[in-house]
């Protein structure tokens, strides 16, 4: 009797002590993030500045600054259709002073395309917020003549690769968006892959290369400017900012859908409170004037989903691509 008293007695302190081990990890998460930040943060954006990701990630770094009184600075670490930029993100440590920004092509189409990619978007990332996203839009070269999308497939038609397009890297999300395009409309054209965006948007302006997929909001302050023609919108429908510019769909090609989330997520094993301020300091930054008044001019649609949410939507574009990839034979793409 006095030993099994005993015992109850060391495991009634065993349990005390694990109890208070327990609160005091429970607090002491609590506590960082309600010191979070104390010193400047880091956002990782794995491409060149002045793509679509770049002119949403810089304004909410911007805010975030000003919300929560520490620095948040955006370092571009381009390369590799975003992997060099998001494997550093992944190997970060997980304190909340290294954020990762990402596009669906950094994230989904990465994954669906490369057997061998250095980075898991699902295990070595936190989903913190969807900040914005935007369709993308087939446009086209003044100087290619071309007005309209039958003239895109007729040129194809009668001469197989005549028609050049550019991406900003291959395996990008605008190079899949143009296979698509092409397997759904029994084409062929020609790539042409750029390090970045503004590069490939630069070439098609001048010429060189004859049409592109990008998203709305880097396209139109061209296409108001005569130095792009818009063809097609590959979304559910007509934008407002861009009334005039038909979807795929009612162009008789339903299938081809495709654009841009652009995202925040946070190493794997950042404290969960801290995910969730960052989550909710975002919102009230997408509430503001300046970025409301930067989507309804660029075409963009702001988000602002839960991290639950966004983690849905990451493992539902992981399964949209790889079916995408498989269907137009570009498995293992880039190795």
């Amino acid at each position: 009797m006095k030993k099994i008293l005993t015992t109850h007695i060391l495991f009634s302190r065993v349990a005390k002590g694990l109890s208070a081990v327990l609160l005091l990890v429970g607090t002491s998460s609590l506590s960082s993030a309600a010191d979070w930040p104390d010193r400047p943060v880091k956002i990782i954006s794995p491409y060149l500045a002045g793509g679509g990701l770049d002119i949403w990630v810089r304004p909410v770094a911007n805010l975030l600054t000003q919300q929560l009184g520490q620095s948040f600075v955006v370092e571009n670490k381009a390369g590799a259709n975003g992997a060099i930029g998001t494997t550093f993100g992944a190997r970060s440590a997980p304190d909340g002073y290294t954020i990762m920004a990402a596009t669906t092509g950094s994230m989904a189409m990465n994954a669906a395309i490369k057997a061998n990619l250095p980075y898991d978007p699902i295990k070595d990332f936190v989903p913190v917020t969807i900040v914005a996203e935007s369709a993308f839009l087939m446009t086209a070269a003044p100087s290619s003549s071309i007005k309209s999308l039958k003239e895109v497939i007729d040129r194809s038609i009668k001469d197989p690769g005549s028609v050049t397009y550019a991406s900003f890297g291959i395996g990008s999300s605008a190079h899949l968006a143009a296979e698509l395009f092409s397997a759904e409309a029994g084409i062929k054209m020609t790539h042409v892959p750029y390090q970045g965006s503004a590069q490939a948007i630069q070439d098609v302006m001048a010429g060189n290369v004859m049409v592109m997929f990008d998203s709305l909001s880097l396209d139109l302050p061209h296409i108001r400017a005569g130095r792009l023609v818009p063809i097609a919108l590959a979304d559910t429908k007509r934008s407002a900012a861009a009334p005039d510019v038909p979807t795929f769909a009612e162009l008789g090609l339903p299938k081809v859908l495709a654009g841009s989330w652009y995202a925040l997520l946070a190493p794997a094993g950042t404290p969960t409170a801290i995910v969730q301020r960052l989550r909710d300091e975002v919102v009230k930054a997408l509430a503001s004037k300046t970025l409301q008044d930067q989507a309804n001019t660029t075409g963009t649609r702001t988000v602002g989903n839960t991290p639950a949410e966004f983690a849905q939507q990451l493992k539902e574009d992981l399964e949209k691509w790889r079916t995408v990839v498989k269907k137009i034979g570009l498995e293992n793409l880039g190795g």
